[in-house]
This record gives C-alpha cells, structure tokens and sequence, in this order.
C-alpha cells in the first residue's frame, strides 16, 4: 500500500546530509563569511583571515558563490581542480590554504555560469559531499551575498559552527547585514561577530561597532580602507601577508574570532 508520508526527495536529502557531515567530520571549525550585499569586501575579508589563521593552523577555503567565483583571482589560482578517483574533489594548496572553487573548472574566468537555482545548489552539495579537506583547524566559506539558495544549504546542510558578518558602515550594508543576521537566528545558527570593512574617511567608522552594540553581537573589528588592500587584492597576493599594518588588523579580527570559538 502507498505510504502517503513517504517522500523520497526528502530522504534523498537527509542521506545527503549525512554523506556531507562524514565528510566533514575532520573539520574543527566551519565558518561561513557572509554579508547582506555584494561589494563590501566579504571575500578580502575571507581570504585574508583565512591566510592568518593559517599561519597557526591547517586551514581550507571554499568558494561557496557558485556562479561568480573570486577567490582564485584573490589568490593568483590558475590550475584546474584535479580529481581522486571519479568523484573526489582534491583542493589546490596555495598560502598554506587548501582551496576549492568553481572558477578551477570554467575554461575562462569571464565566461559566465547562468545556471537556475536548483543546479547551483546541487553543485554546491556535490563540492561539500565529495571535497578531500582531511583533517582541518578550519574550513573558511566565502558566501555569496543574499539571504538563499546556498547560503540556506550552508547553514542547514554543514553542521557549520558559525557566521561571521561583513559590512562597510554604510547604512545601505548595515540593513542587509541585518538580514543575514535575522536569517542566522531564524535558522539557529550562532553568529560570531561582525567586521567593519572599508573603514575611515570616504564611508564612515564606527556605524557597525554601534550596530553590534545594538544588536547584542560581538564587533570583531575594523578594517581600513586602504589603497594597498585594493592595489594587491587580485593580483594573486594576500595584503595581510605583504604589509604588517594590514596584518595586523586582521590579526585582531582573527583574535577575536578565535575568543569566541
């Protein structure tokens, strides 16, 4: 007799969660770096305290913005993902970092991925599924900006510690930075603090340490807007590892991250 509470869609993606969490497992922490909107450096943010934790730990990054992937860029990543077997993904080690994207699997970093919801998330459980991380202190995730499709799997699929939260102190950033922060709560997901990007004269300080105030979460720390960030990034070196005073402000952050776990 048909079983009308059988849904095999739905078991379908519990075995997935399960295959997910086992591979996983070796993973102390998972951090999500997220933001409300795009262009508030959430993925400057990312690699570069991925590159400091780095300095004392193992630690992954994955690119988690399926269709317009940056990290690589950030990293001067040209290689193309190699594969164990027929499903394992193998991680390109750069800095210290062991990195997934998906722009190691596109023929040209321009070429666009115009993929419905559905194959970007199926695509991005396949990378979580079948990825070789090992043994980590931390697996670092550049979220896409938003508030759906990945960023609902990251949170309800990895078992992931928690989110860390970039905006620049502009009130346009703050209210979606809100959004990511209601979202995390809504699905009971810790939020480990928040980042001032783009601090000083052009927009602002200190709008985002009175926001966290508010809002009872943890200010991580600021980081300036500074000509040698934007004169680096992208050109395949981290700026927390070729100027000390940069470093040293994502050292903190990463101390107070670090607090917190």
């Amino acid at each position: 007799m048909f079983d009308k509470n059988f849904n095999p869609f739905a078991r379908q993606m519990e075995e997935r969660r399960k295959r997910i969490a086992e591979n996983l497992s070796k993973i102390r922490f998972k951090i999500a770096v997220m933001s409300g909107k795009g262009g508030v450096g959430k993925t400057t943010v990312a690699v570069n305290l991925a590159a400091v934790l780095a300095q004392n730990g193992s630690v992954g990054l994955m690119d988690a913005d399926i269709d317009c992937p940056n990290v690589n860029r950030f990293l001067g990543i040209n290689e193309r993902l190699s594969m164990q077997g027929e499903k394992t993904i193998v991680p390109i080690e750069k800095f210290g970092l062991k990195v997934v994207s998906m722009a190691s699997l596109q023929e040209t970093e321009d070429t666009p991925i115009m993929w419905r919801g559905p194959l970007i998330a199926n695509t991005f459980a396949q990378f979580l599924e079948n990825t070789k991380w090992g043994e980590l202190e931390y697996l670092v995730f550049d979220a896409p900006p938003g508030t759906s499709d990945i960023l609902l799997n990251l949170m309800q699929d990895t078992e992931i510690t928690g989110i860390l939260i970039v905006s620049t102190p502009q009130e346009v950033s703050i209210v979606d930075a809100k959004k990511t922060l209601n979202m995390a709560k809504q699905l009971n997901v810790r939020v480990l603090g928040i980042v001032e990007n783009m601090s000083g004269e052009i927009f602002g300080s200190g709008a985002v340490e009175e926001t966290a105030k508010r809002l009872g979460i943890t200010f991580l720390g600021r980081i300036f807007l500074d000509k040698k960030i934007v004169h680096i990034s992208g050109k395949g070196k981290i700026p927390a590892l070729e100027d000390k005073k940069i470093r040293k402000g994502f050292e903190g952050i990463a101390e107070n991250l670090i607090a917190q776990l």
